[in-house]
């Protein structure tokens, strides 16, 4: 009988199993055996060819006292001599700051978050950025913003030291510097430039902390008067629950409000999300209110208590979404101690968090007429560097406040902050009322009129902070978070949940400089409520010159207030329920005309939702732990009767 084709097939494969199955058998009797390989193709180490390179890079561990290495990338301008150094120490990768290209320049390469890179080169500067102990290729371990000695930190070691340890390391290993040193930085690298001020290296000549966290519980990114700033939940996970920021925050929704609003408390969301495995989290969620561990650590009332021995410049954004408290407050610490009115320099900008070293010529909807950021680099931070870094010292003619007028868009040269004007001018505190008819006016109420007027807030349905959808401030699709601050308020200002005051059109201009400051008489049929204060230029009905601007609602300064600390700061305590009672509190520095055609208006609301979390309005201990039950409607009352007037505190400007 003739074989069929598959036994044929069968027995023409046969020696090669047979191999096959005796190699497997040999490997498993612990025989070895050789495969052919192909070389690798990769040098076991490479030189990098940088004839062309314009700087020279140096990739370094520096020692600190207690034995932990700091990451550091060192830039050296080719041919540099007796030049400066610019540190600027971070926690968000010193190599990606220091590697925005694969360019040959230096230019290309800082152009990015944290380098003001025309500056840098045109300053001949030598480029110093360092990793903070534990993030990237720093050793030690990671704390969020590392207190100073004392007690929140018993170490040895903290901000200060290592940038003592850092400067000390600089001047005595690069040979191409002149032994001066500056240190500056945004936001957290902006709030590491004021920690060397309470002992500097003699080397550190200057700092510039711009946009800087102060103080997390007053008014930077934690809170806000002790409202939870939501927002930040996505950056304290990323930040802090590994090394390299490469945990990230799932996003569940297209729109933010949803998924906040789903969650319920921001304890509940951390629960759901892992938050709850972060050492800072944990910390906020027992730190609540304004105790010891926020009040040792504001760095403006830590700086109050030491000598002022260097040049600070504070670099401060009008519209700052993230950091709007920290370098007002810093100014108005060390000002004082400024006796001769050549160490302290404060800049305000019409920026939102940053954008003094990007492009400044408009803010969302706002166009200024000029690039107001080159400017400032241009003819406030490149000299004020050069004259205290360069050697030959060049002059500088730097007002020791430099301040945007907003409203005519110009620049203003100012002796102090705020002083309304370069001369002949005074800012006097003046209240702008509240009237019946959800009138506003600078006369008081008087007898016989309404006692006040009222909404219900529901946190079952909160005012959004920003038109919905709200995209997560980590989605990396969102580009609109830096503007949200100027946002068209007509959406609130239509919403029954918001009380909405307004002035006759203006017929003189009207400029404040400084704080405005809330004096809200208000009752709530609640145990606890959140008060929010919005002071908003209107603008005319039509604008000849750009007609998407009519009927704009630009917030000109806006803050929360959490109802429960109206006694304390420290020690909550439930509201009286129907009670009115007054809440005072500082809105964000201004410094702004509202025109003639244009009207004022204040906003009051008690959600802002979920830049901030929500209110129970039921006292309870502490609001990240309250349940769905907790949360309930409340009648919220404003008053505006003789001996119960509600106004915002207008720091106005008359005369000059």
């Amino acid at each position: 009988m003739k074989p069929t084709l598959a036994l044929r097939a069968l027995a023409a494969v046969l020696p090669a199993l047979v191999i096959l199955l005796d190699s497997g058998s040999a490997t498993a009797q612990g025989k070895p055996v050789t495969y052919p390989t192909l070389p690798s193709e990769t040098p076991a180490s490479v030189t990098a060819a940088t004839g062309d390179f314009d700087y020279e890079r140096r990739d370094v561990m520096i020692p600190m006292r207690d034995g932990v290495r700091l990451h550091t990338v060192v830039l050296v301008p080719k041919g540099a001599h007796r030049a400066p150094i610019l540190l600027t120490r971070t926690p968000y990768d010193a190599t990606a700051l220091t590697t925005h290209s694969h360019s040959v320049h230096l230019g290309p390469i800082l152009q990015g978050y944290d380098n003001a890179t025309d500056v840098i080169v045109d300053g001949g500067y030598i480029r110093v950025v360092q990793d903070v102990r534990g993030k990237y290729g720093s050793e030690g371990d990671y704390v969020m913003n590392r207190p100073l000695r004392g007690p929140q930190n018993p170490t040895p070691v903290d901000n200060a030291t290592d940038t003592w340890d850092t400067v000390d390391w600089l001047v005595h290993n690069i040979p191409e510097t002149n032994g001066k040193v500056g240190i500056l930085g945004i936001s957290y690298d902006g709030f590491l430039p004021l920690m060397p001020l309470v002992d500097p290296h003699p080397a550190l000549k200057v700092s510039v902390p711009m946009n800087p966290m102060v103080d997390g519980w007053m008014g930077d990114d934690w809170f806000h008067n002790g409202a939870f700033r939501e927002q930040m939940m996505p950056y304290i996970y990323e930040q802090d629950v590994t090394r390299d920021n490469s945990a990230w925050w799932p996003i569940t929704d297209f729109d933010d409000y949803d998924t906040y609003m789903r969650a319920g408390s921001a304890g509940e969301l951390a629960r759901q999300r892992g938050l709850d495995q972060a050492g800072f989290w944990r910390k906020i969620v027992a730190h609540p209110s304004y105790d010891a561990f926020w009040s040792d650590q504001a760095v403006d009332k830590v700086l109050a208590q030491h000598p002022l021995k260097i040049p600070v410049m504070l670099v401060h954004s009008l519209w700052d979404q993230e950091d709007i408290y920290g370098a007002p407050a810093v100014y108005r610490a060390l000002e004082p101690k400024d006796t001769d009115n050549d160490m302290v320099y404060l800049v305000l900008g019409p920026w939102h968090h940053g954008q003094e070293i990007g492009d400044g010529s408009t803010l969302g909807a706002l166009h200024f007429g000029m690039d107001t950021s080159l400017w400032f680099r241009q003819h406030v931070l490149a000299p004020f560097l050069a004259h205290y870094l360069k050697d030959d010292a060049p002059p500088m003619d730097i007002a020791p406040v430099t301040a945007f007028e907003t409203g005519t868009n110009r620049w203003e040269h100012l002796s102090s902050w705020p002083s309304g004007c370069a001369s002949g001018c005074t800012v006097k505190a003046t209240p702008l009322y509240m009237e019946p008819g959800l009138k506003l006016g600078f006369e008081a109420p008087t007898s016989g009129t309404a006692a006040y007027d009222e909404y219900v807030s529901d946190p079952s349905r909160p005012v959004p902070y920003r038109q919905r959808p709200i995209q997560s401030v980590s989605f990396v699709g969102n580009r609109t978070w830096p503007f949200w601050l100027v946002d068209d308020q007509r959406e609130a200002s239509g919403r029954t949940d918001v009380l909405t005051f307004v002035s006759d059109v203006l017929t003189a201009p009207v400029k404040i400089s400084g704080q405005p400051v809330a004096n809200l008489v208000a009752s709530t049929s609640g145990t606890d409520s959140d008060w929010v204060v919005k002071l908003i230029d209107v603008y005319p009905q039509e604008v000849a010159a750009n007609r998407e601007m009519g009927g704009y609602q630009l917030m000109v300064a806006a803050d929360i207030f959490r109802g429960r600390y109206r006694e304390s700061l420290e020690i909550p305590k439930a509201l009286t329920p129907n009670a009115p009672l007054l809440y005072r509190f500082a809105l964000p520095n201004a410094n702004h005309v509202f025109r003639p055609g244009h009207r004022i208006m204040v906003q009051v609301q008690s959600s802002w939702f979920p830049l901030y979390d929500r209110n129970p309005q039921t006292f309870v201990p502490n609001i990240f732990l309250a349940k769905p039950d907790d949360y309930v409607k409340a009648t919220q009352r404003v008053y505006h009767a003789p001996g119960n007037a509600s106004f915002v505190e207008l720091p106005l400007v008359t005369g000059g």
